[in-house]
């Protein structure tokens, strides 16, 4: 009998550490374009949803065809943790050799590299869809994505105005100095439809069960990064907006159409997916990104475990 490899086990500080200097956004683009080759091979996600306290985790699993191991993602979110003094997010990584189906390593991160690839996903967006230059990033949210989105742009667009919308007062002054300490300049409005008036980079990162943004807010030449709505039952966006922009992305079509802002636009409706383009089309160059200054576009992810198993590689040095 053979013995079992070496076992890697990372916690989230040595994780960290191997993140200094690795640049996301070009991983993420690689990722998503072997995703829409047919590189890849990505079951449905598994979902739990909890009402008391409201929370979800998404369970999401993968290979890539060519590559060596296999891995299992677990990702929490709990929106009162906060009030609690912890994190929303939470969950870790578990990698297997694809060879034997041993398990290989164990990444702590406490929700880190999820938090991380998705605002990475986000960046990959802008820079193919957004507009060439930005004046002011819009935001709803106060949370670790509203956080984390504009942090990455950064590399894609760069810009230290934030214009933005939270529900709750206490998590908004909290965002506000968060993004100061960080060199940004922030300024609170009263609504969705206000951050909107005065941005054509919007970002949305909320838990939102109902519409935030309608059509009739959005000025033409605008991009929106609609990332929170990531299951069924979340939306940010008016049907509507996504019937009626220019061009809608996202990173799977056939995980898309069961959730999210696809869900409640299509559903069913085949003809109104078949327009839909994957990211990873657009970044191999099989599909056009932004093609004139005046359309609106939308990004709309659920997020995908070729993300999961790209950072987990890149962390490993397995790339």
């Amino acid at each position: 009998m053979t013995a079992a490899g070496p076992i890697t086990f990372l916690d989230l500080p040595q994780i960290e550490r191997r993140l200094e200097g690795l640049d996301l956004v070009p991983l993420m683009e690689e990722a998503f374009a072997a995703f829409s080759r047919g590189e890849a091979v990505v079951p449905p996600p598994g979902e739990l949803l909890f009402e008391d306290p409201p929370g979800e985790v998404h369970i999401k699993y993968g290979y890539l065809k060519a590559g060596d191991t296999y891995v299992v993602k677990i990702a929490s979110g709990f929106w009162n943790n906060p009030a609690l003094g912890l994190s929303s997010s939470d969950g870790l990584l578990l990698v297997f050799r694809k060879s034997t189906g041993e398990l290989a390593a164990v990444l702590n991160d406490r929700g880190r590299l999820t938090d991380l690839r998705t605002a990475a996903a986000g960046a990959v967006a802008a820079k193919h869809l957004a507009p060439d230059r930005i004046d002011t990033i819009g935001v709803l949210g106060t949370g670790i994505q509203a956080e984390l989105q504009v942090q990455l742009l950064q590399s894609v667009r760069a810009c230290r105005n934030i214009v933005f919308w939270g529900r709750n007062p206490e998590r908004a002054d909290a965002y506000v100095r968060r993004m100061q300490d960080k060199g940004f300049l922030v300024e609170a409005v009263r609504s969705p439809a206000e951050v909107a008036s005065r941005c054509r980079l919007i970002v949305t990162a909320t838990a939102s069960s109902e519409p935030l943004l309608r059509w009739s807010d959005i000025r033409p030449g605008t991009h929106i990064t609609a990332i929170g709505a990531d299951s069924a039952d979340k939306q940010e966006l008016e049907p509507a907006t996504i019937q009626r922009a220019d061009l809608v992305v996202t990173d799977s079509r056939i995980q898309g159409r069961s959730r999210g802002e696809l869900w409640h636009a299509y559903r069913a409706d085949e003809a109104g997916m078949s327009r839909i383009v994957e990211i990873g089309e657009i970044v191999s160059g099989a599909a056009d990104g932004r093609t004139a200054a005046e359309q609106v576009t939308v990004s709309t992810f659920s997020g995908l475990a070729v993300q999961d198993i790209a950072i987990a590689s890149a962390v490993l040095g397995c790339s």
